[in-house]
């Protein structure tokens, strides 16, 4: 039997109400390690608390509902961590979101949604390092930061542009924090999924774009929530402790599609 080395270790992971977020949650829970889990909606919270908890043999759960877009909302979710598992050794930041109007062309979108989109996607996530970091740096802790990124910030990301280029800066955050924070033995890695039918994605697709995006998945699936947990798990744990300032993906080859569907 393989020891992952992560029995008791503290995580942290934001928007883990549902989706890849609870399936992260779930896989870190599974391999034994303790887990906070941060999302801004109660029901979704509780479902994903819910999850992570029923894992036989897993650590401890707590919760703390926050909108991290708040100000103070990420280093809140840092401390409400500290306060309840002891520590932190590991931090997920999956957060993200469209803005709820895109896909739209460059030109259609208007000034809010811009900087909407910039706001949930770089500016949490960099607040959440900076407070992770600051926390590790500060207790000693030779820990690990997961940004989550996605594919469209290496290639054109057509009718996303705003979208694929606040995740492509997070690839960019990622790479300079691992250097910056290896002397203190900070790992700081970025992870990419690829279209992962939660029960949020899978109910606005239709059966003809699913097929769609099928065709453009060369392993001819499309993901499931606990997959970026189990990429998760490996990355954090002493399998993945050569890994450092990469982005990884765990998309079922969609970044090696020549053509990607305009949905």
């Amino acid at each position: 039997m393989i020891d992952l080395g992560l029995e008791g270790k503290r995580a942290l992971v934001t928007g883990a109400g549902v989706g890849i977020g609870q399936g992260i949650a779930t896989w870190l829970a599974a391999a034994g390690c303790d887990v906070m889990l941060v999302d801004r909606d109660d029901a979704w919270l509780a479902e994903g608390v819910a999850a992570a908890a029923d894992e036989p043999g897993g650590g401890r759960v707590a919760s703390a509902a926050l909108d991290l877009r708040a100000e103070g909302a990420p280093a809140a979710a840092v401390a409400a961590t500290v306060d309840a598992l002891g520590g932190l050794d590991i931090a997920v930041n999956n957060v993200g979101s469209m803005a709820g109007r895109m896909p739209a062309d460059f030109v259609d979108c208007d000034e809010a949604c811009l900087r909407d989109v910039v706001e949930q996607n770089l500016m949490v996530t960099m607040l959440g390092c900076h407070a992770q970091a600051t926390e590790m740096v500060r207790a000693g802790t030779a820990g690990v930061i997961v940004n989550v990124s996605s594919g469209e910030t290496t290639r054109p990301s057509l009718r996303m542009a705003s979208y694929g280029a606040a995740k492509a800066a997070i690839n960019h955050l990622t790479s300079t924090l691992a250097v910056e924070l290896a002397p203190y033995g900070i790992r700081v890695v970025a992870v990419a999924p690829g279209t992962t039918l939660s029960p949020v994605v899978r109910e606005a697709l239709t059966d003809e774009q699913v097929d769609l995006l099928l065709a453009a998945h060369p392993l001819g699936r499309l993901g499931e929530p606990g997959d970026l947990g189990r990429l998760v798990v490996a990355l954090v744990s002493d399998l993945g402790r050569a890994v450092t300032g990469t982005l990884v993906f765990g998309d079922n080859g969609a970044q090696l599609a020549r053509n990607r569907p305009q949905l």
